[in-house]
């Protein structure tokens, strides 16, 4: 069967060092992180200097490319700190720096003219012209405004020279291209320099005049008034539209989010990407791909603004999809003799849990915790928070494989008969 000519990158967000590592693990193909100042995240934990030269070169290990994040918009009096933070970032040879302000870019060209630069989100880049100009620029990529439709994107991808980049997945502000002003004005923190409060997400109502202690919701729910909120980004259902569009970069949102998060997101899009690619004219969205999505932490999903879908577009006044088929519990650090696994726990784990296994191929593995022990071989009941257990689990798996604990047997109604079967025998 004849593959599919252009495969595009899956670029995955790496907020520490160890969200690289499970981003790398789970089959990025580049990844994006910052270090600790000139990024829109500054609360995403990033790298310092020398975390920095270590990332890089781990990524590099792997066959994976780095972007580096310089996307604030930046005032006068610090101009000779950029400078500086430039020089060392020739010095880390990241594969591009992501830039918004037309002042860095000037001041990257003169200082780091060997390293490519990708225009970020932020300049609000959409129409092919645009596009053109900073391409006669030297910008290498363009990561493209995500009020764009896909035909727009098709069309310039088509008509330009220019690399492009655009987000496939993860949480969505109310702002243009996420230039917002709201968490200056109701928090003094600046959002277009890393700082965001995100007030977007609070609850709001509105008061009469003449009864200053009335509060009336705009839209209520038990949870309150959400007027602002946004639906989250979820493009698994239309991998093939995105491919064929000839898109450089499909880009997953997320340097604050947890590595539960990232494995599953990184590992969906990857399965479902290199399944298109091998096969496109037999292609189907696998329904393991959606379950998996719906299994994280998220607000409604939507296409955005791809396919000019009004009711896509519309605030996220729903909270039914939650994520409440399993809790994270930790991550496999190495394995022992056999097939036992010290396990990193972050949340408690017991004797009689059902647990899965999510490695980077397949379907997670299910299996029952039958032996617990501490890291002096004693049997325990449970393993707590920060600590570090073995398990004596009899399925292979391997470091930086998330371990997650099922909180609802129903999820085996998700599956075929065939696994409920064995289910069945193994536990009931």
């Amino acid at each position: 069967m004849k593959k599919h000519p252009f495969k595009p990158e899956l670029l995955a967000p790496a907020g520490n060092f160890e969200k690289l590592e499970i981003a790398i693990h789970y089959g990025a193909d580049a990844v994006y992180l910052a270090g600790k100042n000139f990024s829109l995240r500054n609360f995403s934990g990033n790298f310092t200097d020398m975390e920095l030269i270590d990332a890089v070169a781990f990524a590099h290990r792997h066959n994976v490319k780095v972007y580096l994040a310089c996307n604030i918009y930046s005032r006068n009096h610090e101009q000779k700190e950029l400078e500086t933070f430039l020089s060392k970032t020739g010095r880390l040879n990241p594969d591009a720096i992501i830039i918004s302000d037309p002042g860095i870019i000037m001041l990257a060209k003169k200082i780091i003219p060997n390293i490519d630069i990708h225009l970020s989100t932020q300049a609000n880049t959409t129409n092919l012209n645009a596009v053109k100009f900073w391409h006669s620029m030297g910008i290498k990529r363009v990561n493209l405004a995500r009020e764009l439709s896909l035909n727009e994107i098709k069309e310039i991808a088509a008509d330009s020279k220019i690399e492009t980049e655009t987000f496939i997945h993860g949480a969505m502000c109310v702002s243009y291209s996420g230039r917002c002003l709201l968490s200056n004005f109701l928090s003094g923190r600046d959002s277009n320099r890393g700082l965001c409060s995100h007030p977007c997400r609070w609850k709001y109502s509105v008061v009469e005049e003449l009864r200053p202690n009335e509060y009336h919701s705009l839209m209520e729910d038990d949870r309150g008034s959400y007027i602002f909120n946004s639906k989250d980004l979820c493009m698994i259902e239309n991998i093939p539209d995105l491919i064929n569009a000839n898109i450089t970069s499909l880009k997953i949102e997320g340097r604050m989010k947890g590595i539960n998060y990232l494995a599953s997101v990184v590992k969906t899009y990857r399965n479902a990407i290199d399944s298109f690619i091998d096969n496109p004219d037999t292609f189907e969205t696998n329904p393991d791909w959606l379950a998996e999505l719906y299994q994280v932490f998220h607000r409604e999903y939507c296409t955005g603004f791809y396919f000019n879908k009004p009711e896509e577009q519309l605030p996220n006044y729903d909270n039914i999809h939650q994520g409440k088929i399993h809790s994270f519990v930790g991550k496999i650090i190495e394995s022992t003799e056999d097939q036992s696994y010290r396990v990193g726990i972050r949340n408690k784990l017991s004797i009689g849990d059902i647990i899965e296994i999510l490695s980077p191929k397949g379907r997670p593995k299910r299996t029952k915790v039958i032996e617990l022990l501490d890291m002096n071989q004693n049997l325990i009941d449970s393993a707590h928070p920060n600590t570090i257990a073995v398990l004596k689990l009899g399925i292979q798996c391997h470091p930086n494989d998330i371990v997650r604990k099922i909180l609802n047997k129903s999820f085996i109604f998700q599956y075929s008969w065939f696994d409920f079967l064995i289910y069945f025998c193994k536990y009931i």
